[in-house]
């Protein structure tokens, strides 16, 4: 089980709404990662899910039952936070075993149902160590393996990782990802690492001021933003975004070259976008945009060209780290024009293949 419901679901904080009814509905099963700008509303929205905020408003079902008016106790969650919340007094085996010593569990099956969590965390060689013996990925364990062991409808992660170092929380991300295929459980996470969400998540929440912008998988929302706040905000450096001009059904660049939309609705487009891996150097005839090169940054297997074109402004470009582009060069920037995405002046995508643009809205 693990199917969560969220219909109509409000936040206010005397007169400020934080949560503004958001339309939620999570599969059995699923990763779902919650992600946005910082004061979004990402975490509230966790937080009401598992009871520790009171909803003003809405509705929230977990494997059918209306728990909304429940306290975190009835709705059979658990939770893992930034911090790892352990008590400092006890060992491994007692932080993780605390919960079904509560519950009446009798020791020998304690035990025996901790040791199998500790298999599957690989922390069978830490059970009789403290917390303040074990590194900080060794302590996120503990505290996901106590919260497994109590064989909760889901699981929820307030930014888990943000505490640890980069080369830990890539380890824990990657054991984050095995737990969820062994398990097959309902995990929601939140995060403000787009890079956790886009290698963890079967299913990304784009939230915005407390709406949700857009749902989908990570490819959906690479491929497929529905906006242009979900396509700058989602991929990694984020998507160039460029005014364009309508003449003669074709699409100009401010003091540039020109663009032919695809579809009848994309010449309505007063912005264009193009995300920096969709850029390739080329010869001046055919060019998009001509800049120059403000800066390079070198990462060896790739790096960033940051370009300076005149009339549409600073560009990023990825390209191969084997090429040579000296600082201050013209460069002439040539479009991948199929991976062009356009939008309307409020913001919204228009279609960009012929199919899309003959279905109904």
């Amino acid at each position: 089980m693990g199917t969560i419901h969220l219909e109509g679901l409000e936040k206010w904080f005397g007169d400020n709404q934080v949560i503004k009814g958001v339309d939620l509905d999570i599969n059995e099963g699923e990763f779902v990662i919650f992600v946005g700008p910082s004061g979004c509303g990402k975490s509230t929205l966790l937080r009401l899910i598992s009871g520790l905020e009171e909803a003003s408003r809405g509705t929230i079902v977990i494997d059918g039952k209306d728990v909304t008016a429940l306290p975190p106790s009835g709705r059979g969650l658990a939770m893992v936070f930034q911090s790892y919340a352990l008590y400092p007094h006890m060992s491994v085996r007692e932080n993780m075993g605390f919960a079904l010593k509560t519950a009446g569990l009798p020791k020998a099956e304690r035990d025996e149902a901790v040791e199998e969590i500790a298999r599957t965390l690989k922390l069978e060689d830490y059970l009789d160590r403290k917390p303040k013996e074990l590194s900080g990925g060794q302590r996120q364990r503990v505290a996901i393996g106590r919260s497994i062991v109590r064989e909760p409808a889901a699981f929820l992660f307030d930014e888990p990782l943000s505490n640890l170092d980069a080369a830990l929380r890539v380890e824990m991300r990657f054991e984050i990802a095995k737990l969820h295929e062994r398990l097959r459980s309902t995990m929601i996470y939140v995060t403000h690492d787009q890079v956790e969400a886009m290698t963890l998540a079967d299913k990304i929440v784009v939230l915005q001021a407390g709406k949700i912008e857009q749902v989908g998988s990570p490819r959906d929302l690479y491929e497929n933003p529905q906006n242009l706040f979900v396509a700058q905000f989602i991929g990694s450096p984020k998507m160039n975004v460029m005014p364009v001009s309508t003449i003669d059904g074709t699409l100009k660049l401010k003091g540039q070259g020109t663009i032919t939309p695809p579809t009848p609705e994309a010449k309505a487009a007063t912005q264009i976008g193009i995300r920096p891996e969709h850029i390739r150097l080329g010869d001046k005839d055919g060019a998009h945009v001509t800049g120059r090169v403000e800066l390079v940054e070198y990462l060896g297997a790739d790096q960033y060209l940051y370009v300076d074109a005149e009339g549409v402004g600073r560009l990023l470009m990825r390209l191969s780290g084997l090429e040579t582009v000296k600082q201050g060069s013209t460069v002439y920037l040539h479009f991948e024009e199929s991976l062009v995405h356009y939008f309307a002046e409020d913001g919204k995508a228009l279609p960009r293949f012929a199919s899309a643009a003959a279905e109904p809205a």
